[in-house]
C-alpha cells in the first residue's frame, strides 16, 4: 500500500536495531540501511521527549549535505523515563540488574522520537507509552539477563521477550513504541507524503 505512494522516494533507515529494521520490512516498503557512529550525548537539562527529540535529530545531522532530492532519512531514539531520569542501554550486567530492580512493581514511560529528514526539512514526532511492571524477583531478573542478554535495549528489557510476558502488568499506549518505534505514527507520516 505504501510502496506505491513512496515509489518516487528513497527511504533510508539510519538504525542498526534489528527490531526497527523488521518494522520497516513489515510495512512492505523498499528501504536501505545507512549507519553512522554517533556519540549519544545530550545536554543535562533535557527531560523526557526533549532527550529523544534531541538525539533523533543529532543522528540525522550526521547526514547533513549527503541527501539527494528524493531521499527521506529516518532516525530515532528510545529511552525509558523512570524516577525523573533517563534509562538508556545498560553499561553492563550489574547496571541492567539494577535497572530492572528499579522498574519492578512500578510504572515508567517509554519515549521514542522519530526524525524525518529530507534535503530541505527536518521533522520530529514522538510517542510516550506507560508500562507497569509486576513485582520481579531477583531470580526472575537474573534468569532474564542470563538467557536474553538485553544489553542493547533501553531500560534493559524487551517487552516482546520473556520478561514482557511474565512481568508486564499493564501497558497504556503504543505497544510497538515500547519495542523501539511507534510504527503507526511512522506509517501515517509516510502516508501523508
Amino acid at each position: 500500500m505504501l510502496r506505491e505512494k513512496l515509489k518516487n522516494h528513497k527511504i533510508i533507515l539510519a538504525s542498526g536495531s534489528p527490531r526497527r529494521q523488521q518494522f520497516f520490512k513489515d510495512l512492505d516498503i523498499d528501504f536501505e540501511i545507512r549507519l553512522k557512529e554517533i556519540e549519544e550525548i545530550y545536554p543535562p537539562n533535557l527531560i523526557e521527549e526533549d532527550i529523544t527529540d534531541y538525539l533523533a535529530v543529532l543522528k540525522s545531522d550526521a547526514f547533513e549535505g549527503e541527501l539527494n532530492e528524493n531521499e527521506i532519512l529516518i532516525t530515532s531514539d528510545t529511552i525509558v523515563w523512570h524516577d525523573n531520569k533517563a534509562l538508556g542501554k545498560p553499561k553492563d550486567y550489574e547496571d541492567a540488574f539494577l535497572m530492572l530492580q528499579s522498574l519492578s512493581n512500578k510504572t515508567h514511560k517509554v519515549i521514542t522520537s522519530v526524525c524525518f529528514k529530507t534535503k530541505v526539512k527536518t521533522e520530529v514526532i514522538s510517542e510516550t507509552t506507560l508500562v507497569t511492571f509486576r513485582e520481579l524477583s531477583n531470580d526472575q531478573i537474573q534468569y532474564y539477563l542470563d538467557n536474553y542478554k538485553p544489553f542493547d535495549k533501553a531500560g534493559s528489557y524487551g517487552i516482546q521477550e520473556w520478561i514482557g510476558f511474565i512481568g508486564v502488568a499493564k501497558i497504556n499506549g503504543s505497544y510497538p513504541n515500547v519495542m523501539g518505534l511507534p510504527i503507526d505514527k511512522v506509517y501515517d507520516y509516510l502516508n501523508r507524503l
